[in-house]
């Protein structure tokens, strides 16, 4: 069971981005200039720290996300997909005149025991 999805476009810009720069992170902090927008970055340039949490690997690349925003996001299932237009942050992708965004629904009550009760 998966709490993370992708779709193929975006599977195509995360095969891009490794073979430009290596090792990735993707974190999602829910921070004031992007919101809660999921960025991409060189594994070294991300620092990470007890307050984040690991939801799972997409695409071979873990996926993080600070602590008080799972709190909002923790019955959820994201997918992870693109769209057209320049994000205002660092994350690798903007140069290509696209940003990673999140779809979401909620965990399917089987889904939400398993993630967020073992």
């Amino acid at each position: 069971m998966q709490r993370l999805d992708i779709t193929e476009q975006a599977k195509t810009i995360v095969r891009q981005l490794k073979e430009k720069h290596g090792n990735l992170i993707f974190h999602q902090s829910g921070g004031c200039c992007d919101g809660s927008a999921p960025m991409i970055f060189e594994k070294d340039d991300m620092y990470l720290d007890e307050s984040d949490i690991h939801l799972g690997d997409i695409e071979g690349v873990p996926f993080y996300m600070n602590q008080d925003q799972f709190q909002y996001w923790k019955h959820t299932h994201l997918t992870i997909d693109i769209t057209e237009g320049r994000g205002a942050s660092f994350s690798l992708e903007i140069p290509l005149g696209i940003r990673f965004i999140i779809h979401s629904r909620l965990l399917t009550e089987e889904e939400d025991t398993y993630f967020n009760h073992k």
